[in-house]
């Protein structure tokens, strides 16, 4: 049966795949941004509003005619915008969740799927980490991953006093294409950061901190599967889960497979510099939960993914340059 759904920050990276893939199973999609980032791109097949979600009023009226909600807008980057906005950051994340969660439970809404994000586990030190695990761990550092972890209780908060059903989503280490380097270094995610790097011809390439950093890089469409498993699964009612593969990878790694694939004649060379203060130095999900309530797996490994994305960098990479 089709939905009418309404789809915050669709016009982002992960938005833009969820849609997509909303779309092809026959959903009725509005997606509302507010087109902030530069690589920000309306989705085919969708009607678009542009919008504030910080401002109540204009949120509650965008919101009216939909049954269910995936909010995904936020405040964003990499390590370095981190660093750099983290009172805007807290400030603009509080104000959009109140407002589309408040929208939500005035609109009676079945159902707020909010995408979370692994950085909700920055201080974990169990691993692999379980969603069973997030209450007992201590408090993200940063202000992005407590602005996403304050996400997580307005969804029970609202649940307790609205009685709003939500599901929450943690995405790891998102890639693919579509996702555009920064201007400065750790502006971006780290494929797009260390492949533009390569591209501008620094050699040794530099590497921040020792390298021994690892995550789940995780394909976008697997995400965005997973997102949508979550959303049409009963099971998945007021649950979280850990979206990933399982598959971990170190800084050192990753870098060798881009710096082979972009210089095949060369031999991979490092420099390593000062990190940002609080870089994580491992992040890896327990994925049993979203295996065995949702069947859910990830099906691209890195090493099948990632050529496709630095195919899409080095184009990009060669369209910037010329303009």
């Amino acid at each position: 049966m089709s939905m009418k759904i309404i789809v915050t920050g669709g016009c982002g990276f992960i938005g833009r795949e969820v849609v997509k893939q909303l779309v092809e199973r026959g959903h009725a999609i509005t997606v509302v941004d507010d087109l902030s980032k530069p690589e920000s791109a309306i989705p085919e097949g969708v009607e678009f509003r542009q919008l504030d979600l910080t401002d109540d009023k204009a949120t509650l009226e965008a919101f009216e005619g939909f049954s269910h909600c995936v909010h995904l807008a936020a405040k964003i980057g990499g390590i370095g915008y981190f660093h750099r906005y983290p009172a805007t950051i807290l400030a603009d994340n509080d104000k959009i969740a109140a407002s589309v969660f408040g929208a939500c439970a005035e609109l009676n809404y079945e159902r707020i799927l909010y995408v979370s994000s692994s950085m909700v586990f920055e201080n974990a030190t169990v691993f692999p980490s379980k969603e069973s695990h997030l209450p007992t761990t201590p408090l993200p550092r940063s202000a992005y991953g407590f602005s996403k972890l304050s996400g997580e209780w307005y969804c029970r908060a609202f649940h307790e006093q609205h009685d709003l059903d939500y599901s929450i989503v943690r995405p790891f280490n998102a890639y693919g294409v579509n996702e555009a380097p920064g201007e400065e270094v750790g502006y971006a995610h780290v494929i797009p950061d260390l492949a533009k790097k390569l591209l501008d011809g620094q050699d040794p390439l530099e590497i921040l901190g020792n390298g021994k950093q690892s995550r789940c890089f995780t394909h976008v469409s697997d995400i965005a599967r997973g997102v949508c498993e979550v959303l049409f699964s009963d099971e998945a009612r007021n649950e979280d889960f850990n979206i990933s593969t399982a598959e971990e990878t170190n800084v050192i790694e990753l870098a060798t497979m881009i710096w082979n694939h972009l210089l095949p004649e060369g031999e991979p060379r490092f420099k390593h510099v000062d990190p940002f203060r609080d870089d994580v130095q491992r992040r890896v999900p327990d994925v049993t939960k979203a295996r065995e309530v949702l069947g859910y797996e990830a099906a691209v490994p890195l090493s099948e993914g990632l050529p496709e994305v630095l195919t899409w960098l080095v184009k990009h990479h060669e369209e910037t340059s010329r303009s």
